[in-house]
């Protein structure tokens, strides 16, 4: 299962001495990898994918966000750079769920 959409990257306000920067997985595509990976169990509900972002690639994993009952991505700050991200900007990005 494969997702692209465009995101606004945001900074996790809880760790900003860290900067902690994120997208959010909009609600549909959000809804499908909860349906599709349900009963699956890893650290903080979270579910392995690979991303891409540019001519950036990467395996990780999104979490979920109860407050806006979405996905949260987390960009690496190797990422933003080698793409010319900041807070603020909006990336095209590309996630597929590698477990099912």
């Amino acid at each position: 299962m494969r997702f692209a959409f465009d995101a606004e990257l945001w900074e996790w306000d809880a760790r900003r001495d860290d900067s902690w920067v994120f997208v959010t997985v909009p609600a549909e595509a959000s809804a499908e990898i909860r349906d599709r990976t349900a009963g699956v169990r890893r650290g903080f509900g979270s579910v392995r994918v690979r991303v891409s972002i540019g001519g950036s690639g990467w395996r990780t994993s999104v979490f979920p966000d109860s407050a806006s009952g979405c996905y949260v991505l987390p960009l690496k700050r190797a990422v933003r750079r080698a793409e010319g991200l900041d807070v603020g900007s909006v990336a095209r990005v590309a996630v597929e769920i590698i477990e099912t």
